[in-house]
């Protein structure tokens, strides 16, 4: 053998091993909630390429906030055929908004009475999960039952939206009313990003209202600066029990090849604090985003490190 090519070989033999080397992404995720004292679902699923992981993804998980990405899509929808407009105003009185609930939306507005437009309240409601802004829109659509049967006629059944946000704060047990599997999270994300369920405007629309939504971008948290993730969380609160019922986090990350991987990680019934939860969100989407970034670029002959945790 020449000997000009034993550096080549010797690459090749490098780059081989290396990637031997790594543990599959199944192994990452499995190793990233080992051990924890919750139920912890996952779904991963690439956008165009259709591949897909799952981890305990078929049993129904408490939604909470995530599910303000399901209404999202009905006032999109019903903009879309005219029922609604964005830029109509929306009169609204103080007194018949919640008080003791997360609302930057009532914050900001303190008067008596006032109008916001419907794209506002969306706005609020993606992006800053208001809880306010969530029931009006509600009110707008016909109420969770309609969505839920919008949600099932886009052909998402494993799903369940029953209770507004006044219900579900009425009593601990009506967020359980709220479920959806996380194979079926990811389905509906497919589906919203690939094909027609919305005009291309309000799929932009949506789109970048959950990009902004930062603080709850668990996620996007450990990802490289500037990596795009539009995403909606959701969070219960924590009894006397220390139980949290719910801390999760659905989105699309876009690769830096440009494809699309959507992940849903619903974490339930957890006795672990609110830190612990918001790492395993975020190990797992750090071990997505390194594992088909390599398989993306593999081609190139590059070797790309194993993510450490």
């Amino acid at each position: 053998m020449p000997l000009r090519l034993l550096p080549l070989l010797l690459l090749l033999t490098l780059t081989t091993a290396a990637h031997a080397q790594q543990p599959t992404l199944r192994q990452q995720l499995q190793a990233i909630i080992a051990g924890k004292k919750s139920h912890i679902g996952v779904s991963v699923r690439a956008v165009e390429d259709n591949d897909t992981l799952s981890i305990n993804a078929a049993a129904h998980y408490p939604m909470q906030s995530v599910f303000k990405f399901h209404l999202a899509l009905l006032v999109l929808h019903k903009v879309d055929e005219g029922t609604l407009q964005l830029d109509k105003p929306v009169h609204i009185k103080q007194q018949n908004l919640q008080k003791d609930t997360w609302s930057p939306l009532r914050e900001a507005h303190t008067a008596p009475e006032f109008d916001l437009s419907l794209k506002e309240i969306l706005r609020y409601t993606v992006s800053e999960s208001d809880n306010n802004g969530c029931d009006l829109l509600f009110n707008m659509v016909g109420g969770p039952g309609a969505v839920n049967r919008y949600i099932h006629a886009l052909g998402i059944k494993e799903v369940n939206i029953a209770a507004n946000e006044a219900q579900m704060h009425a009593a601990w047990d009506v967020q359980y009313r709220n479920w959806t599997t996380p194979t079926a999270a990811t389905q509906l994300l497919q589906k919203c990003y690939m094909q027609p369920v919305l005009s291309a405007g309000s799929k932009e629309l949506l789109l970048r209202y959950m990009r902004v939504s930062g603080k709850t971008n668990r996620l996007g948290s450990r990802l490289p600066q500037g990596a795009e993730v539009a995403h909606k969380a959701g969070t219960s609160g924590t009894n006397a029990q220390h139980l949290t019922a719910a801390f999760n986090d659905i989105g699309i990350i876009t690769l830096p090849s440009g494809k699309h991987i959507a992940v849903a990680v619903f974490i339930s019934n957890s006795l672990e604090n609110e830190a612990v939860n918001y790492r395993i969100i975020a190990d797992i989407g750090r071990a997505v985003w390194d594992y088909y970034t390599r398989q993306n670029q593999s081609a190139t002959g590059q070797v790309y490190p194993a993510t450490r945790f």
